[in-house]
């Protein structure tokens, strides 16, 4: 039966035709052009006043069919595509495939390589936790943290451009390790970040952490329990807010995170604000890790120093002036480059901690020149599942921090 509420000017009710019934809620679009969305994908909401009766989502505004252009592309070229799923945090996104290559082809790095993936892929995760959290203060009414933050994201960012020259999309380095041994500037940056970070942190906290209209905003909004996180398919920091301590550097350690002293935060209710919590504990957890492997990669010296790839010429480019001089290093420049080295057939998954979750690649080879078949799985596609159940009920106001709080990135959900 359709539902239509007819009014006069004065807002007074006529009579219905028969056959109609008077409407109660107002059908609205949430997204795709909203900014408080975040990026582009929509929620076809019916609110009650400010109360949300329901909702849809869909996604698929930005689709860009990667996993299907990946079975054309040698491994190499595919590393530009994972920088554009969750772009807050590229990197990750860049080693946990260039991983699920090395699994493939059986390659082991050296261990100077892991420790300075891990400062990468650390500060990655800063990064990304710190535009996840400082926008959920946003979109409760606070500019000032948003401001104090972004200035050290923007000094991550530097030292990303230091090391491969790019800053946002970062398709930062390769199968086997990085395309150059990070130079005197970029450690004298990293050391400069290491020593200021921690006192902009604690004014975030102090900022944020028991501000009382920040608590009264994010408390008991959104919650989900354990079980239900666990039913869709939480993990990351979104899972850990319930008290799920499972984290993938832990369970299944790779790249040598076994070499190093983490701790997992947990929270207990799961709502906006046991996020936020949680996210911010590891961004200290992130801040020691980085230390760490920063103080083990000072440990090298001499020619162990100088190494930061393994030796796999078949996948790794030779050094420019080699190619000018020597055939064999041509040959292999012309083989990557043109993507005619075959891929040993196999079947493999390999997944790391993101920014956001559990970030998993399932590739298939036939033995061909590119991957038989591809897989992604991007955690924000699980948690906009999850979406519905955990605004249902709640205020419009507070759908906007529930978005903000999941870190809701659309080139995962569109991947």
């Amino acid at each position: 039966m359709v539902e239509e509420q007819i009014h006069t000017k004065d807002n007074e009710h006529i009579n219905l035709p028969e056959g109609f019934i008077e409407k109660k809620t107002v059908t609205i679009n949430f997204g795709p052009a909203h900014p408080a969305t975040h990026g582009v994908f929509q929620n076809i909401m019916e609110i009650d006043g400010e109360r949300v009766v329901s909702t849809e989502m869909t996604v698929g505004y930005i689709h860009r069919a990667f996993e299907k252009i990946a079975e054309r592309r040698p491994l190499y070229q595919i590393t530009p595509l994972t920088d554009r799923m969750n772009y807050c945090s590229s990197p990750i996104n860049n080693m946990g495939w260039h991983m699920t290559c090395e699994k493939l082809l059986k390659i082991q790095t050296p261990k100077r390589v892991d420790y300075m993936r891990i400062i990468i892929m650390e500060l990655a995760r800063i990064a990304d936790h710190i535009i996840c959290n400082t926008i959920i203060v946003q979109d409760s009414g606070a500019s000032t943290p948003f401001i104090y933050l972004m200035q050290d994201r923007e000094a991550i960012y530097e030292i990303y451009e230091e090391i491969c020259g790019s800053r946002l999309t970062t398709n930062i380095g390769r199968i086997g390790g990085f395309e150059r041994n990070f130079n005197e500037v970029a450690w004298r940056k990293l050391e400069i970040f290491l020593e200021k970070f921690p006192h902009k942190l604690k004014e975030f906290e102090a900022l944020t952490q028991r501000n009382r209209i920040f608590m009264d905003r994010t408390i008991g909004v959104g919650p989900i329990s354990a079980e239900r996180a666990l039913n869709y398919g939480f993990t990351g920091p979104n899972l850990r807010a319930t008290g799920v301590d499972y984290d993938v550097r832990i369970h299944t350690p790779y790249c040598s995170y076994e070499d190093f002293d983490l701790q997992v935060p947990v929270g207990s209710t799961g709502d906006v604000y046991d996020r936020y919590l949680v996210r911010n504990q590891e961004m200290w957890q992130s801040y020691s890790l980085i230390k760490q492997a920063y103080e083990k990669c000072m440990e090298f010296k001499g020619k162990d120093a100088e190494v930061y790839h393994a030796d796999v010429p078949e996948y790794y480019l030779p050094k420019k002036e080699d190619v000018y001089t020597k055939m064999e290093a041509l040959i292999w420049h012309f083989k990557i480059i043109m993507g005619e080295t075959a891929l040993p057939a196999g079947e493999v998954y390999h997944s790391v901690e993101g920014g956001n979750g559990e970030l998993g690649f399932y590739l298939i080879s036939d033995g061909g020149r590119t991957p038989y078949r591809l897989h992604f799985r991007r955690p924000c596609f699980i948690y906009y599942q999850a979406f519905e159940e955990l605004i249902k009920g709640g205020l419009l106001s507070d759908a906007v921090i529930n978005m903000s709080s999941l870190n809701l990135i659309a080139g995962e959900m569109d991947a």
